[in-house]
């Protein structure tokens, strides 16, 4: 019996493979289709990976990545020195965490009105409305925001001046810079965001809030009772998600709104690696602070799973 074992395992893992091969041959369209999103992950994301061997190396254009020389962690050492990155560091770190505060309940609240909309017609167009700016580029966003807030003839400093405020220059403006970013980023992505709250709450079991409606609870009671902790678990994966790039502002949308005025505030490891990087050629060490980016943004977003895990909610992995 002992002897037959092994031609057993052969035998088992032989009719695996075969079961393997034909279900790729009975689904074979779908793997196509699949091919062309894993040929852009692959040349996109995972091959340039390589070039992050450039943060450990005095990289130059002519002898390229494998020839530059090796210098070790020099450019983390310069990085760590420099009171600029601290700054850079600190403002990445509020802009997100103002973003995380006061922008995230949005879609969540928004999410929450469109699903109490009866009417078929306005909940569609409510919905298109909201979801709208999203598919805006951040130069119009920019554009209208700037017209909007405009010391001379934007709306919002006219409707100060009839209070006896004197005109306020908001994107030039240190105080309020950042809430501009908030409240910009908060316009341009709510709509879509919410869609990942609507489908959760369609999961939610219909039969609970008949339960509830039979016990007298109202429309806010079923949605504290009922609706938000049907979707804690989805709030809870975005929140990590969130966490895990909490060093990744939005490059675009920094560099339309920002200017020198408003470098102490603004300023983002983004930003700062694009005027290093391709404005004083620096390329060794705009890597070396992507880099350490990327181990951040790793490292809460593990640490963010774990405490998912520990409260009972479903992790990433």
């Amino acid at each position: 019996m002992e002897a037959n074992t092994p031609a057993r395992s052969d035998t088992g893992k032989r009719s695996g493979m075969g079961r393997t091969a034909k279900e790729l041959l009975l689904d074979y369209q779908l793997y196509l289709m699949l091919l062309p999103a894993l040929a852009v992950l692959l040349i996109f994301k995972y091959f340039p990976i390589y070039g992050a061997l450039i943060a450990f190396k005095d990289y130059n254009l002519i002898d390229g990545v494998f020839g530059s020389k090796w210098v070790g962690f020099k450019h983390f050492n310069e990085l760590f020195r420099s009171d600029k990155f601290y700054e850079v560091f600190v403002n990445t770190l509020l802009i997100n965490f103002y973003k995380l505060v006061f922008q995230f309940p949005i879609p969540i609240i928004l999410a929450l009105l469109i699903n109490e909309v009866r009417n078929a017609f306005f909940k569609r167009f409510s919905q298109s409305v909201t979801y709208l700016p999203h598919f805006l580029s951040w130069v119009i966003v920019s554009a209208v925001f700037a017209n909007l807030l405009s010391p001379t003839s934007g709306i919002v400093n006219v409707l100060l001046g009839y209070f006896g405020i004197d005109p306020v220059m908001f994107m030039s403006d240190e105080r309020f810079f950042r809430a501009v970013l908030v409240i910009s980023s908060a316009f341009r992505e709510s709509g879509w965001s919410s869609i990942i709250y609507l489908a959760a709450i369609m999961a939610v079991d219909t039969q609970l809030y008949e339960a509830s409606r039979i016990d007298g609870a109202g429309k806010l009671r079923q949605i504290w009772h009922i609706t938000l902790p049907g979707i804690r678990s989805v709030i809870v994966f975005i929140i990590m998600l969130r966490l895990g790039a909490a060093l990744a502002n939005d490059l675009e949308q920094v560099l339309m709104f920002y200017s020198p005025m408003v470098y102490s505030v603004g300023d983002v490891l983004g930003t700062y690696v694009y005027r290093i990087g391709l404005g004083q050629m620096k390329y060794s060490f705009s890597t070396a602070v992507n880099l350490f980016q990327s181990v951040i943004g790793l490292t809460l977003i593990v640490v963010a799973n774990y405490v998912s895990k520990r409260f009972g909610d479903r992790g990433l992995w």
